[in-house]
């Protein structure tokens, strides 16, 4: 699934009331941090994650969202929103 423009700007104006709920640690990408990410976003759909200070920032961010299948929305600084939307029972009515 890829998002058009006007759907990144709604999902970024949704994202921007949340906190960060996983941060990337030095050790980057491991297991441990993959299965946290899944959790979190077949829970909530929309969340921020929180990259370390490596220069690859959005590397990182877009290997987050391959590990877990999702979209990545936007990339600000060190924080990221990541999306995936449920196959049914989704809280997220896309504009087209």
């Amino acid at each position: 699934m890829s998002l058009n423009s006007h759907q990144r700007q709604f999902l970024k104006a949704q994202a921007h009331s949340l906190k960060p709920v996983v941060l990337l640690g030095n050790d980057g990408l491991s297991e441990n941090v993959i299965k946290e990410i899944e959790s979190s976003i077949e829970h909530h759909e929309l969340i921020k994650i929180r990259t370390n200070a490596g220069l690859g920032r959005k590397d990182q961010a877009l290997q987050a969202a391959n590990a877990v299948n999702a979209e990545l929305v936007s990339v600000v600084g060190r924080v990221a929103v990541l999306f995936r939307q449920r196959k049914d029972d989704s809280r997220f009515i896309l504009p087209r």
